[in-house]
């Protein structure tokens, strides 16, 4: 094929990747990548406090930890706020007080203030993600989902690497600058929110002359396939992360400097930047079951591939086979959340999703860690490994008896991609048919991990995914 040909082929591939959206999808989305964009607090805080201000690594470990104990928290009463007073709302307040929030931790001296600011930065930041995924999975029909949710995720991959970059260039001048930089760029994604999105959630109609009842938590925790689905999204967690708190460390133990570690890590999000949108168009409408099942077991034999890794050259294999999971599981699972989420409880349901990376960012460093330290790295590779393994049978055995075009969730869940077009317009009469499939919604970026001070500027935070 010519080069003009093969220009011809991927300006189509494009085009049919990115039509047919919604206009209110695209702004959410230019939200998203604004957001990502201004990332700065997360990728700088342990050098921050290390060679800025003068603490200790236990101090900016500790604040970290409290920075990722903050999103956990939040990431349930965003759900819960999600649903009770709106997608819009709650959007507005999270991005409004993150702007706050991470202005006011660049003006902290004590070091009381700063941890305390912290945790409340990681609650404000991680608050907004149920909200992001509810609204999505309101505008964008169901059959555009999974396309949807993985143009998000590009553009969370693409917004942080440029950020990264533009962030190691502000530091050296100064890091205030970069705390009322994150706080602007969030600040405009509030003002995008508020002039160009209207509200999404769902409106309640009667059935039977009651008022649907509304999904309480009560509710989500016994909806015994979706918490399987959670636990399976911990344990799908807890292997990714380790690229970024354990990858480092076996590296340097082998006698790998950091700029190598930074070479090899790179090659995850230069991957999901080149590879996300083709393989979405590959696999958006393939078996959702073997697509989990495929990326659990890459995930957990690609990091179990760092066992015999002696060479670089080793190291970017398995790195590969683990960001091609990390490709097609992102957008996968979240389609099998919104599936799986009633319409009215989506905002619960997404929030107990994003609590799972959450959780899996705070226990990562510490799996990590004691592996290493008492049994050697290797036997980490190999519990990676057991973990996809357990993954990819336990989504087997979930997804047996769950068709493609199953609907799931409660009763009288509607998707508005079912109800008369896509998109917001769509939302007033979204509840006046049952639904034929309802569908997804992306995982949110987990919490950041603590990485050693001199490779911290190599990495970048898993997303789940908003």
């Amino acid at each position: 094929m010519s080069i003009a040909g093969l220009g011809r082929a991927t300006g189509e591939s494009v085009r049919r990747s990115v039509s047919g959206l919604p206009r209110e999808f695209w702004w959410l989305w230019t939200s998203t990548l604004v957001n990502r964009l201004g990332a700065f607090v997360a990728t700088f805080m342990v050098l921050y406090l290390t060679m800025e201000r003068g603490y200790s690594a236990s101090y900016a470990g500790l604040v970290a930890s409290l920075h990722g104990l903050g999103g956990v928290i939040s990431s349930v009463g965003a759900g819960v706020l999600t649903d009770r007073l709106g997608r819009r709302p709650t959007l507005l307040i999270a991005q409004s007080s993150t702007a706050a929030s991470v202005a006011l931790l660049g003006f902290m001296q004590d070091p009381a203030a700063i941890a305390a600011v912290a945790f409340l930065v990681g609650m404000t930041s991680n608050a907004s993600r149920p909200a992001v995924q509810a609204m999505m999975a309101d505008i964008v029909k169901p059959e555009d989902r999974v396309r949807a949710f993985s143009l998000n995720y590009w553009a969370i991959n693409m917004g942080f690497a440029i950020s990264s970059v533009a962030a190691g260039f502000i530091a050296e001048f100064s890091y205030l600058a970069g705390f009322l930089g994150e706080a602007a760029m969030t600040l405009a994604c509030a003002v995008v929110i508020f002039l160009k999105l209207p509200e999404s959630r769902p409106e309640r109609v009667l059935v039977d002359g009651r008022s649907q009842p509304e999904t309480g938590m009560r509710t989500v925790l016994r909806d015994g396939r979706f918490m399987s689905v959670v636990v399976l999204s911990f344990i799908v967690a807890l292997i990714f992360q380790q690229g970024f708190v354990g990858l480092p460390v076996a590296m340097g133990t082998d006698g790998f400097s950091s700029s190598d570690f930074g070479m090899i890590i790179a090659f995850n999000g230069v991957l999901i930047v080149a590879l996300q949108i083709p393989v979405t168009r590959y696999i958006e409408h393939r078996d959702t079951r073997g697509l989990l099942i495929l990326s659990s077991a890459l995930a957990g034999y690609g990091f179990g591939l760092t066992a015999f890794a002696g060479s670089l050259a080793v190291y970017a294999l398995a790195v590969c086979v683990w960001s091609m999971a990390e490709i097609i599981n992102a957008p996968t699972q979240t389609s099998l959340v919104v599936r799986l989420s009633p319409v009215h409880g989506r905002g619960r349901y997404q929030g107990m999703y994003t609590m799972s990376w959450a959780v899996a960012g705070l226990v990562a460093p510490l799996m990590s860690g004691f592996v290493i330290d008492h049994y050697g790295a290797d036997w980490l590779w190999a519990a990676c490994a057991v973990l996809g393994t357990v993954a990819a049978g336990g989504y087997w055995l979930l997804m047996r008896g769950l068709g493609e075009g199953e609907p799931v969730g409660s009763v009288a869940s509607v998707d508005v991609g079912d109800v008369g077009g896509s998109g917001v317009a769509g939302v007033a009469g979204a509840d006046r048919a049952p639904s034929a499939r309802p569908e997804p919604v992306l995982p949110v970026p987990p919490v950041e991990p603590v990485l050693p001070v001199e490779m911290a500027k190599s990495v970048k935070p898993v997303e789940p995914a908003p």
